[in-house]
């Protein structure tokens, strides 16, 4: 059986076929890739009623993740987080019901620590020995985390007014940390700089933005 259901990456914008197995970060028109899978043949394959019967972690779907099924994952125990009733605030509001998600119980404490579980895993199976991240705090903590876990050095551009809290547990997970004197932008043109240099994979959010704000 095929290690994994994913058949290509494609241009959000364009529809060009990018190849899932070679390391790429935005297509070639500037924007994101989308996974596309043979999903016919995961419906032939994959019994619905299997996915009751794994945890309840992110990695239970791992059929429908671009990561290969006999690559271990690089995790730290992401596990479901529930949607919680906010009664009182729903009838201060005077709508029927509100619910909040707590991704608070995610390995880093914020819903970033799903992508970059992903993201490094996908870059420590590539090869990626370096990751840069341009950040205000969350991404770049979970960017550290899973690269501390990896084996991968991880590279962290903050914007000066970073949430202390945020630069405490960037360096706690031993990346390499840089204040820089701007806004998040600023500290993307450095990350993009450093990448084509060659000096580590830009794992920024923005670098779908490349072409916009010049980066490329």
């Amino acid at each position: 059986m095929n290690a994994r259901y994913v058949t290509h990456l494609e241009c959000s914008l364009t529809g060009e076929f990018h190849d899932a197995e070679v390391l790429q970060g935005v297509s070639r028109a500037g924007k994101p890739l989308l996974v596309r899978y043979d999903l016919a043949r995961l419906a032939r394959e994959w019994p619905r009623d299997a996915l009751a019967a794994r945890p309840r972690t992110l990695w239970r779907y791992r059929e429908l993740l671009p990561l290969p099924l006999d690559v271990p994952p690089v995790s730290l125990g992401e596990d479901m987080t529930p949607l919680l009733p906010l009664p009182r605030l729903a009838a201060a509001t005077g709508v029927g019901e509100v619910l909040v998600k707590d991704e608070g119980r995610l390995p880093t404490g914020s819903f970033k620590a799903r992508g970059q579980a992903l993201a490094v895993s996908i870059a420590k199976w590539l090869g990626v020995r370096a990751m840069g991240i341009p950040t205000n705090g969350n991404a770049g903590a979970a960017m550290a985390a899973y690269c501390a876990a990896a084996g991968i050095t991880a590279h962290c551009y903050c914007p000066a007014d970073t949430p202390e809290a945020n630069l405490r547990e960037i360096e706690c997970f031993g990346a390499s940390l840089t204040r820089v004197d701007g806004m998040i932008d600023d500290c993307g043109k450095l990350v993009a700089a450093g990448e084509r240099e060659g000096r580590w994979f830009s794992c920024a959010t923005a670098s779908r933005a490349r072409r916009r704000w010049g980066w490329s």
